[in-house]
């Protein structure tokens, strides 16, 4: 109460804006938690707000570029109007820090995503000293214990929930470990409380999240505990229906976690797993530590586990010195595995990484492989779509859609669907007849 008053910040608005991964929208949520704490509350208008906070991605440039044009914008909307304080968080604060605010004086505070805990505390600090501020240091055991007495307040069907950050890996082309650190585990008595606080919120899906998530490892009591221990203690959840995770690795693809795609009756049958290129002369280059015949070994292995699961993953195209059997090895690997629900994008340099260095491949050559890959991804997902036709599937509702008796959700391999009901089913698992479907969705009908 005693910061609060001293802020004198009651009923003052803060708007957020997120761009990137599921960590970043899972770190958005905290920080409006956060910062409740001292009298704002959130808005949707940026129009109209005390405090506009950006939390930022710099895993493309294109992410980069997209946060000086918003703050362009702002600028401009604000110019005959009191300035709000301005919030840069996430990673590309991290790996710019005060560099940032030198390119563009409108940001008062920089914090990295590992400083979040102090967001408050530096509200505090710039609207009595009225200077810059930048805060990037690494801390993700003090973050957490802070945050964990905070109530998570999310309280959509399907949410997300953080339970490791950072990476060890150190691939070529990737500035995690720069902007998130090293790999750090929560307690899991921590995460199985938050959980249940979501749960106790409405929340009936919970999706894992971390830099790598299946390399989470938890040492207690002699005993450690690893991402299938907290899978099979989520599912003691009663009313939680659905458990995800993501991103993870495929070096640390365990058996014990394979195991949990028969045991689990909660966790879903999609496996995002991303493996990067299918040459292993580029995934050497990346600094993977796989190679295609290990990924293919995990695919068969869970393939054999459960045959209904799923998978996704993401392609780099492009990457330096990919030549045409290269690309060929990755379209040979896409055509073997049949994913769906996958991510691929033209290889971007990011500045202090190995990759950074390498001579990139001619533009037009590039556009063209990436069209080639996300043609040949959208067959596929095209494919197993029409399969669902005439079929009856469950579907999590997610919210009802802007659109007379529609109701959004999603199927088990985490596929969109468009249902037609006349009665509210928001957070119910329910039977769907899918009756049509295009490259993306699915639509169909409650069966009653």
């Amino acid at each position: 109460m005693e910061l609060r008053k001293n802020l004198n910040y009651m009923q003052k608005k803060f708007f957020i804006k997120t761009f990137g991964c599921q960590m970043n929208e899972y770190d958005s949520n905290r920080i409006a938690d956060t910062i409740k704490k001292i009298g704002f509350f959130k808005t949707t208008d940026y129009n109209e707000t005390d405090c506009y906070i950006l939390n930022t991605c710099h895993i493309r440039d294109k992410a980069k570029e997209k946060v000086f044009d918003d703050i362009g914008r702002l600028k401009k909307n604000y110019r005959n109007k009191k300035k709000p304080l301005v919030i840069l968080a996430g990673c590309v604060a991290q790996a710019e820090n005060s560099e940032i605010q030198k390119r563009e004086p409108y940001i008062d505070i920089v914090i990295g995503p590992q400083s979040y805990h102090k967001i408050n505390e530096k509200i505090l600090e710039q609207s009595t000293k009225k200077e810059k501020i930048e805060e990037t240091e690494f801390d993700s055991i003090e973050k957490f214990n802070y945050l964990s007495e905070i109530k998570n307040s999310d309280n959509k069907i399907s949410s997300f929930l953080t339970i490791q950050e950072g990476c060890d890996k150190f691939c070529s082309f990737c500035v995690v470990p720069f902007t998130r650190g090293p790999e750090y585990s929560r307690p899991p008595e921590r995460i199985l409380e938050e959980a249940e606080q979501l749960v106790s919120n409405g929340v009936r899906e919970i999706t894992l999240l971390g830099q790598n998530v299946n390399a989470y490892n938890y040492d207690k009591n002699n005993k450690t505990y690893k991402l299938s221990d907290l899978i099979l203690n989520l599912e003691k959840i009663n009313d939680l229906k659905r458990i995800r995770y993501t991103t993870s690795h495929p070096r640390d693809m365990t058996d014990d976690l394979i195991e949990c795609y028969s045991t689990s009756k909660k966790l879903m049958p999609l496996v995002h797993l991303p493996v990067q290129s299918g040459s292993n002369k580029i995934l050497k280059l990346m600094n993977r530590k796989h190679t295609v015949e290990d990924y293919l070994n995990v695919y068969k292995k869970i393939k054999k586990t459960n045959p209904n699961t799923v998978f996704a993953s993401d392609f780099i195209v492009a990457y330096p010195d990919e030549n045409d059997a290269d690309f060929k090895d990755t379209m040979d690997l896409i055509n073997e595995v049949g994913f769906t629900n996958s991510f691929s994008y033209i290889f971007s340099p990011r500045p202090g990484t190995v990759a950074s260095n390498l001579r990139q491949i001619d533009k037009d050559k590039a556009k063209e492989r990436l069209k080639i890959i996300q043609d040949k991804l959208f067959y596929f997902q095209n494919e197993k779509n029409k399969k669902y036709i005439n079929k009856t599937i469950d579907v999590l509702v997610e919210n009802k859609t802007k659109v007379n008796n529609q109701y959004f959700g999603r199927a088990e391999d985490i596929t969109p669907v468009f249902i037609d009901c006349n009665k509210n089913i928001t957070g119910e698992t329910i039977k769907v007849n899918i009756t049509k479907t295009n490259k993306v969705n699915l639509f169909g009908s409650m069966v009653l």
